[in-house]
């Protein structure tokens, strides 16, 4: 046996695999926040929206950069006259709304793991929550009052 490696054991009557604690029930006692299948919607979100942004945002890489001429084509003009267009708009739309979702529940997920102190926990997913919030007002603001004739 060489230095650092580990020795592997069979599993025998004499040394019977090891026992797995079956999850606690859930009781009046248990607390509210862990009485939900929050975290199980949380993680079927982040699966699905996944998918769906792969599709959103290598379409819209393919059909901005590669179709349309490049990036030397996208400008100004090149938006407005995209927007202009109810489908385009919508596809930005959900494509801002999921990435800001998925990336907010990504980061309450890792707040969550590495946060240790119930106040800090609380703070970090207040500015996590302000943050995302702010942002997918602002971009549907800008997406839905956009002006192509500004000046």
């Amino acid at each position: 046996m060489s230095v650092g490696s580990t020795e592997t054991t069979a599993v025998s009557p004499d040394n019977p695999a090891p026992l797995i604690e079956p999850p606690r029930a859930r009781t009046a006692r248990t607390p509210r926040s862990t009485r939900t299948n929050f975290e199980l919607y949380g993680w079927l979100f982040m699966r699905l929206s996944g998918i769906v942004l792969v599709v959103l945002v290598l379409g819209h890489l393919l059909i901005q950069l590669v179709l349309d001429g490049g990036v030397s084509k996208v400008s100004f003009a090149f938006v407005a006259g995209r927007w202009a267009s109810p489908f385009w708009m919508a596809w930005d739309l959900i494509m801002l709304w999921l990435a800001m979702l998925h990336g907010a529940n990504g980061l309450r997920t890792i707040i969550n793991d590495y946060a240790q102190r119930d106040g800090t926990r609380f703070w970090l997913k207040m500015l996590l929550y302000t943050a995302t919030v702010f942002t997918v007002l602002l971009g549907t603001l800008v997406i839905f009052t956009f002006d192509p004739n500004i000046r």
